[in-house]
């Protein structure tokens, strides 16, 4: 087959194949087409092509109207676009008017996946320059919606779905995606989905949002990125008994065959990319994520954003707001909704931030912090009966059997100014719009994990860390603290505004690498004089390129 390389001047390389080149065991015919006889079989064969309309029906380097005169003779797309010459600016214009057409927010979500799939570049410039508004497009809560009916709108795979069918080839696998520098993995088994439970094979929604947004608001590459489900069953009936449904149909694997299965995953991951590829895990089930996070911390490179992320965003709001408080964490006394993966993982993190502060043990920081589950407050009394990881969060104290015999705690926004006189400090994980009091603009915040794991993820693959530790978490939350500032506070905000990610990002990613330098787990040297100029450097921008 005769090709001809071409270099890009973003450093890609693609195949400029010879038209008239045949593969396969079909019959040549004048025009230079592959034909096959009735009995013969043909195999399947793609590459990757830079020039005429296979460049068109390449996302990552199709530019629509936006190839010059000079392009379009270069590679072969004469006449096959209409005449106009259209700037990617205008571009981004006439599709974002396009999106906000749309009433339905899942129909929103199908627009930016079917413009990824067309145009890569052009996707991530709609959402780096208009991230606020399409953050909740691309994922949460819109994202939950589309896993709902994964089934019913799939129409072009994306990432790797790796079944109990593929048991001893997950390796084989893996080297069938063509894309061989992976830094980022996201995972899933599907079986805690947001709120929204056992989605199964559906759960795909997840892994691909994610990475959407650890290369729009973190900066790593697209094609750094492998968004991968596990699927092992489900216990959804519904989804069982759906002619739609994508995934397998049998009841979920458990014990050792779901754990085996899990160990040669971590494994074949680890041969195949490199001991400094990112493995975070996403929506597990409580029991699973705990355990996976204990057993390959210490021999992989892996991160739970359920659990770390949000304790991380959730401490960096609680950093910031005591630069208007005064005082340390240990001057306050914690009481927990919930015992899961965010509860116990945010009060884990304080616990850890407050022994850093004071001095002090973290087992003694824990006794400033309680959590209540489903069956009322978590107390030494329960302790045979609690679940491994809620056994650190088991005080002295007479049984409380629900929320509100402990605390009275939940309100609105527009609830917590007003009760409070304009004095409270608000933030929560759903978004609340601005709330006017006496003729001052309060901004709630929101804790959102992406102003975390993004640039969590870019500060350890930049420094090519080996191994993820607490500090870094903490590390991360001081970083996005930090950039909170006299103005955002006077407006009530313990976070800064989304539009300002990329920068925020690049500073948490640079504290990240930091503490990966300082503790020695750190393999990309010498270390970069300025970690915050290194990383703005790095990040990938969308912007389009110029073809040769």
């Amino acid at each position: 087959m005769e090709s001809t390389l071409k270099e890009m001047r973003d450093g890609e390389s693609v195949l400029d194949l010879n038209p008239k080149c045949t593969v396969g065991g079909g019959v040549e015919d004048v025009y230079g087409e592959d034909r096959a006889t009735e009995d013969q079989l043909v195999t399947p064969w793609s590459v990757s092509v830079a020039s005429g309309y296979n460049m068109l029906r390449d996302p990552r380097h199709n530019k629509g109207l936006a190839f010059t005169e000079k392009e379009r003779d270069a590679h072969y797309l004469r006449g096959l676009l209409p005449p106009a010459i259209v700037s990617q600016e205008l571009q981004e214009k006439k599709l974002m008017e396009s999106i906000r057409q749309y009433d339905v927010p899942l129909h929103k979500y199908m627009a930016m996946m079917e413009l990824e799939e067309r145009n890569e570049r052009l996707f991530y410039k709609l959402l780096i320059d208009n991230v606020e508004e399409l953050l909740p497009v691309v994922y949460t809560p819109t994202v939950g919606e589309a896993c709902q009916k994964y089934g019913s709108i799939f129409k072009r795979p994306q990432g790797v779905y790796i079944s109990l069918k593929e048991k001893g080839r997950i390796l084989e696998v893996l080297k069938n995606w063509p894309e061989r520098s992976i830094q980022v993995i996201v995972v899933t088994d599907g079986e805690r989905i947001l709120g929204l439970g056992d989605l199964g094979c559906q759960g795909m929604g997840i892994p691909v949002g994610k990475l959407s947004l650890y290369t729009a608001l973190g900066g790593v590459r697209p094609s750094a990125c492998l968004p991968i489900t596990i699927d092992v069953g489900t216990n959804n009936e519904q989804l069982l008994k759906d002619e739609f449904y994508i995934g397998l149909r049998q009841k979920r694997a458990t014990g050792k065959e779901y754990d085996n299965f899990l160990h040669e995953f971590m494994t074949a991951v680890k041969q195949n990319y490199g001991e400094k590829v990112l493995v975070q895990f996403e929506d597990f089930a409580n029991h699973h994520a705990f355990e996976l996070l204990a057993r390959y911390g210490t021999s992989h490179l892996v991160f739970n954003d359920d659990i770390q992320g949000t304790a991380s965003v959730v401490l960096a709001g609680l950093v910031a707001s005591l630069k208007l408080l005064g005082g340390t964490l240990a001057d306050h006394t914690f009481l927990f909704l919930g015992a899961g993966e965010a509860g116990t993982g945010i009060a884990e993190l304080i616990a850890l931030e407050m022994s850093k502060q004071k001095k002090i043990s973290v087992g003694e920081a824990r006794k400033k912090i309680w959590l209540v589950d489903s069956k009322g407050l978590i107390v030494v009394s329960r302790k045979e009966s609690l679940q491994q990881f809620k056994k650190p969060w088991a005080h002295e104290h007479e049984p409380v059997n629900n929320l509100l015999d402990a605390v009275k705690s939940e309100c609105t926004a527009e609830e917590a100014y007003t009760w409070t006189e304009g004095r409270a400090l608000f933030s929560s994980g759903s978004p609340f719009e601005p709330v006017e009091y006496k003729g001052k603009l309060f901004i709630p915040g929101q804790a959102n994990n992406a102003y975390i794991f993004p640039g969590l993820g870019f500060g350890l693959v930049m420094s090519g860390a080996i191994r993820v530790h607490d500090e870094m978490l903490l590390a991360a939350s001081e970083g996005l603290a930090s950039q909170v500032t006299k103005e955002h506070f006077a407006k009530g905000m313990i976070y800064p505004p989304l539009s300002n990610i990329r920068k925020i990002s690049a500073n948490v990613a640079a504290r990240v690498a930091a503490t990966a330098y300082e503790l020695g787990v750190a393999t990309r040297l010498p270390r970069p004089a300025d970690l915050v100029k290194f990383a703005e450097s790095c990040m990938y921008t969308p912007n389009y390129r110029t073809y040769r």
